[in-house]
């Protein structure tokens, strides 16, 4: 399974050659969790996603996760994959049952996922969810990678930005506008190198690019969030990942679940409907 992981050296080394952008992204994306924070000194401020949850009337709340193979739950023991272990940590910090539907589909890009949610097939479903969690794009960059047409890919490259930032907007403005009050909630996508790699630094000057992304679609809804996956899972963790070296393992869908938590305790809903 190395050569998942090499898949991405190619694609790491043509993005940072050819990226024209002129800001470190990182940036961008702490300007963003800044904003968050600074919600809790506004007088009269909403309260925690957390608190949100704990005081609505329902007895029962609803989580429909759809993505890929992250939310599939792929490296981890039966009932230990990041949708199990999140639903069964919040459940039992409000009190409430959580209902929950995973929905990831292993090897699923984000037009396919876009291609599904917009023909209905979800509608249902995220008309009564009380969270929606979506992660997707790692495929993308596999799946781009692995045709091994350096020139193609040189060529594809910038467009595959703008497709995932084009698929991440419309499945997420189909979710809001099936249900306006559902949170939505994003994950980051984490680098599964070592840091003794030599390839971790490109990926990790390169991940923020596509993260920012994630944050800036996750920034057009007040009442979504994104989980800082790569706060647990990096070069300092590896003990997080499977045996195949990119997705997590049981411990690592527990670390994310709890960084979610924390995140849910610590961090203001803006949008209270």
């Amino acid at each position: 399974m190395k050569s998942l992981k090499y898949l991405l050296v190619l694609i790491i080394i043509i993005s940072l050659g050819i990226s024209k952008w002129l800001y470190y992204p990182q940036y961008q994306i702490n300007k963003m969790k800044k904003s968050v924070v600074e919600i809790r000194s506004d007088k009269g401020a909403p309260v925690s996603f957390i608190d949100y949850f704990r005081n609505t009337k329902a007895t029962k709340l609803y989580h429909l996760a759809l993505g890929d193979s992250i939310i599939r739950g792929l490296g981890a023991k039966p009932n230990e994959d990041f949708v199990y272990q999140f639903s069964t940590q919040l459940g039992k910090q409000i009190n409430k049952e959580i209902q929950f539907q995973n929905e990831g589909i292993n090897g699923i890009t984000s037009g396919e996922l876009n291609n599904i949610i917009q023909e209905g097939l979800y509608d249902e479903d995220i008309k009564k969810a009380n969270i929606v969690t979506v992660n997707v794009g790692g495929n993308d960059i596999l799946r781009l990678a692995s045709n091994g047409d350096y020139r193609s890919i040189l060529k594809s490259i910038e467009r595959l930005k703008a497709d995932y930032s084009a698929n991440l907007t419309a499945i997420a403005s189909r979710i809001n506008g099936l249900n306006a009050n559902a949170t939505i909630v994003f994950l980051e996508l984490y680098n599964p190198f070592s840091l003794t790699d030599q390839v971790y630094p490109l990926a990790d000057k390169l991940l923020p690019k596509w993260n920012l992304l994630v944050y800036e679609v996750a920034n057009q809804y007040p009442s979504s969030l994104v989980v800082e996956t790569t706060k647990v899972i990096n070069g300092d963790n590896l003990n997080f990942l499977s045996k195949d070296g990119v997705h997590p393992n049981s411990d690592g869908y527990l670390a994310i679940s709890e960084q979610l938590i924390y995140q849910f305790t610590h961090q203001y809903r803006k949008k209270d409907v």
